[in-house]
């Protein structure tokens, strides 16, 4: 087995994973005031109305995907009676409805961050990484798909995929499974890996965060001065 190979799918996964979690934590112990998504709402709220819930609801239903085509065996969909056939198109439609709403979501909030002078300036060399990356991932998944599973007749990658990522955490990997992969699913997979590697040191730190709090706080009020009531006198505060 050549040295690239076990360089990508042995060495890379496992760098991933240290990073994606050493990172978390030095993230948490060295900088928690940054620990947060960085909100713009304030800059401009009419796209991001819209592109953000797009988004962020097609990342969770893709990431469900992901983790039910990835960690569940195909022996239990089996056993469940889940046919081949009815597993594909079950992930298929929905997968592909999911990535397409979340790539429409993040055309919208690159557009807002492009055009939008008040969030272009306030966009940080991380954003411009993070956007790059996360968007080459979520491209190369839905090209991947679109291709070998719409146009090509379906791969089945629960009989590649799927065992050399479940050989990961168990702390037996097999790359050997890997080298018949297509190469579009291939891409994906780098790309997602190098992606982690980032991860905590970008806002994307703010998806780990349980959002316990969030259906009972206050709500956050953006609004102008009034101009009268600027002009005169201010109560005294502290």
């Amino acid at each position: 087995m050549s040295t690239g190979t076990l360089l990508i799918w042995v060495v890379l996964p496992y760098l991933s994973i240290v990073l994606l979690v050493g990172g978390h934590i030095w993230r948490y112990r060295t900088d928690q005031f940054g620990w947060t998504s960085r909100s713009s709402q304030w800059n401009e709220p009419a796209v991001l109305r819209w592109a953000s819930p797009l988004f962020h609801f097609g990342m969770l239903f893709v990431f469900l995907g992901h983790v039910i085509g990835l960690a569940v065996p195909q022996s239990w969909t089996v056993a469940a009676g889940v046919s081949e056939d009815v597993y594909h198109y079950i992930s298929m439609i929905p997968g592909t409805l999911a990535a397409l709403a979340a790539l429409i979501g993040m055309g919208g909030l690159i557009y807002r961050r492009v055009v939008v002078k008040s969030v272009r300036l306030a966009t940080t060399p991380a954003d411009i990484v993070m956007y790059i990356l996360l968007g080459v991932a979520v491209a190369l998944g839905s090209w991947a798909t679109v291709h070998q599973q719409i146009i090509g007749g379906g791969y089945d990658y629960r009989q590649t995929i799927s065992p050399w990522f479940r050989s990961i955490p168990v702390l037996h990997p097999d790359p050997g499974l890997m080298t018949s992969v297509p190469l579009d699913y291939k891409m994906h997979i780098i790309a997602a890996m190098i992606l982690f590697c980032v991860w905590p040191f970008t806002r994307l730190v703010h998806v780990v965060s349980a959002p316990v709090g969030y259906t009972t706080r206050p709500y956050i009020v953006y609004r102008s001065r009034d101009e009268e009531l600027a002009a005169g006198p201010r109560p005294r505060g502290w």
